[in-house]
């Protein structure tokens, strides 16, 4: 088994049942979730050896994540307690034409105040083979961005490949550094390039548009900028409506351009994580077959993920792989 280690906040994920809109529901249910542990989990389920880090409150709370990530196979023991809340946040479920909305309660949570200094990267990163990170760490606090910062250098000095996200959340940069600027310098430090010209843009202050040729020259001045980088893996995504999505994947790596075949998910049953979905299917894409299986499977896995209800893809990798070998018609197994 490869061994990944992924950092990040967990959070809470209320809810009103099924459509509703949270002022005509007086019942909640709730997940847990949060970008960085949905893909631990997600490879959890492909085989992999995965250890999520994080900080969660002290409290029944914060005991109920660790043995949520615990059951779904994912190591928690480095898990830091606190006592400041666990982070939330409220869905309403749109459908059709209206749209999804999320708002967040988390400025004050656990993982926000994280002390940098009581991760133990040493031990975290021992014997690992991948390290994953996204643009949602850094943003959150000072106390964050630091501690993510200190885990990427230990990696390098190991050798470890990490794969960025650099998902960009204008919303979310609220302690006065610039999000540019970090992100530029924890994306020199990474291997893996998990975005495409919307992220590009954002980093290197272009203006590239979501065009194949596009795409392929963006990549190339990302990686002429950050010779670490040795490939850049894109998500399309074409929403006819809340429900109904296509979606397809693209490469460059340096050398070749290559794309996925479209998949069209007709009723979308949980958008939430579909994109942690396809990060993690391309990490152990990545760990396991050539570059053009990794991007199949990372689409495939994405797909799947929106017929799951919660945060994270709970589909094995045989599932993944029925989907790669066309099987798209949803017929019971038998």
């Amino acid at each position: 088994m490869k061994k990944v280690v992924t950092f990040g906040e967990v959070l809470m994920r209320i809810a009103p049942l099924g459509n509703r809109k949270l002022k005509q529901s007086n019942q909640l249910e709730y997940y847990f979730g949060g970008t960085e542990a949905n893909v631990a989990i997600s490879l959890a389920q492909f085989g992999n050896n995965t250890k999520h880090i994080t900080a969660v409150s002290n409290d029944f709370v914060g005991d109920a994540v660790k043995s949520y990530l615990q059951k779904l196979g994912v190591d928690t023991g480095l898990i830091i307690d606190s006592y400041h809340p666990l982070g939330l946040y409220f869905l309403e479920v749109g459908a059709v034409m209206r749209s999804s909305t999320i708002a967040y309660n988390r400025s004050n949570s656990a993982f926000c105040h994280i002390d940098p200094d009581a991760i133990n990267w040493e031990k975290a990163l021992e014997d690992c083979d991948w390290f994953h990170w996204t643009g949602i760490t850094p943003a959150l606090s000072l106390n964050a961005y630091k501690a993510l910062q200190k885990g990427l250098e230990i990696a390098n000095q190991k050798g470890i490949t990490i794969s960025a996200d650099p998902a960009y959340r204008s919303g979310l940069w609220n302690y006065g550094h610039k999000a540019k600027d970090i992100l530029n310098q924890l994306v020199e430090l990474s291997n893996v390039f998990i975005g495409g010209p919307n992220e590009i843009n954002e980093l290197l202050d272009t203006s590239f548009s979501y065009e194949n040729e596009d795409f392929i020259q963006a990549s190339k001045l990302l990686i002429q900028k950050y010779p670490n980088i040795k490939g850049v893996f894109d998500k399309t995504r074409v929403s006819l409506n809340a429900s109904w999505h296509k979606i397809k994947a693209r490469l460059w790596n340096g050398v070749d351009f290559y794309e996925t075949n479209e998949l069209e998910i007709t009723h979308v049953v949980d958008r939430i994580g579909t994109g942690d979905a396809y990060a993690a299917g391309l990490i152990h894409g990545l760990m396991h077959y050539d570059n053009q299986k990794a991007l199949q499977f990372a689409n495939a896995a994405c797909a799947l993920k929106h017929t799951i209800e919660g945060d994270a893809n709970l589909v094995s990798e045989a599932e993944v792989l029925h989907i790669i070998e066309g099987n798209l018609s949803g017929r019971i197994k038998r």
